[in-house]
């Protein structure tokens, strides 16, 4: 359970300072380091990061509730836990880049997936 603890946390990562990519270019490197008090309108493809990590906080805090969870009670269906655990990763790290392409459909397909991962964590749970 640790390594999809330590793999959400590298993509929740990841995520964060994704959009810090799509500003660099608008503002220039100087203007990033300073305390950046006036920043121009973000681009679209900023606005989907910013959203999508965002989105990804939302989630990771009811990941990591239920991993620990799984961890700590004996009686916790442990399997179970991790099948959900890796579907949540890795659903949530396909739908990053599409939701940074605004990929209809397929991204809400994903970010479903990523949910059912944490039903089945819950379920591992009773």
């Amino acid at each position: 359970m640790l390594s999809w603890i330590f793999l959400a946390l590298i993509l929740y990562y990841v995520g964060l300072f994704l959009p810090s990519l799509f500003l660099i270019p608008q503002i220039g490197v100087p203007a990033y380091m300073g305390s950046r008090d006036s920043v121009p309108e973000p681009s679209p493809m900023h606005s989907r990061a910013q959203r999508a990590t965002r989105n990804m906080l939302e989630n990771l805090v009811p990941f990591l509730a239920l991993a620990v969870l799984a961890m700590v009670l004996p009686e916790a269906d442990m399997d179970g836990a991790i099948q959900g655990a890796a579907l949540f990763v890795l659903a949530r790290a396909a739908y990053l880049p599409l939701y940074l392409l605004a990929v209809p459909w397929v991204r809400s397909l994903a970010w479903t997936v990523a949910w059912i991962g944490l039903i089945l964590m819950a379920l591992a749970l009773i």
